[in-house]
């Protein structure tokens, strides 16, 4: 069977893990071989990158320069780890991917989609998810769920964004989603696990 890259998006809190995993145990019971990573990451040297975009520290990082290390990243984790995957007939399962430098740089940073579109057409023209599933949930419900998970500690330098910047970051989600209806489809995120499974394998089964 044909190997699949298949991405995973949406706000914090909308359980783009837990699916993940879900989701690999689900598709190697259908017998294929399938790849877990994520994004800002996904090697080693793509994760010291991540350090960068995320932690935080005493120097400021504009909107453009943060898109500049998501595209560093991503060209990294191509090279060694998803485009070597596909090759050996594996299954990616990627979270996050250019759709999310889309909402949170272009909807939540406000940085050009003209820029954002002509770093991705270099980096990795042409090259994109057969399929993506964006999950979508209230804002206040995801950044609920999110500071429940890490407790009393405080996020990273995206995560601790306001509610206002998340719901810029949705709503660009949703135009992504409904400009490319046959790549990404939508999941109510605010179901029960089980639920959000189903749903996913169904916009899924037509690849296998």
């Amino acid at each position: 069977m044909t190997a699949r890259f298949i991405s995973l998006e949406g706000i914090e809190g909308a359980g783009k893990s837990t699916l993940a995993r879900a989701l690999e145990a689900a598709l190697r019971e259908r017998g294929l071989a399938v790849v877990l990573t994520r994004e800002p990451g996904g090697s080693p040297l793509a994760e010291r990158v991540r350090s960068l975009v995320l932690e935080r520290g005493p120097e400021r990082i504009t909107p453009e320069a943060e898109t500049l290390l998501m595209f560093a990243a991503r060209s990294i984790h191509l090279e060694n780890r998803i485009r070597p995957a596909l090759k050996a007939g594996q299954w990616v399962v990627c979270d996050r991917y250019t759709d999310a430098t889309r909402a949170y740089q272009g909807g939540g940073r406000g940085v050009a989609a003209e820029f954002i579109e002509s770093l991705a057409a270099t980096v990795h023209p042409q090259f994109w998810p057969q399929r993506t599933l964006l999950l979508d949930l209230p804002v206040e419900l995801g950044l609920s769920r999110a500071r429940a998970r890490r407790g009393s500690g405080s996020g990273d330098r995206i995560e601790d964004q306001d509610r206002t910047f998340f719901e810029r970051v949705r709503q660009r989600y949703l135009a992504i989603a409904q400009a490319e209806p046959q790549r990404v489809r939508l999941i109510d995120a605010s179901a029960e696990p089980t639920q959000v499974l189903e749903n996913a394998l169904a916009a899924l089964s037509d690849l296998w």
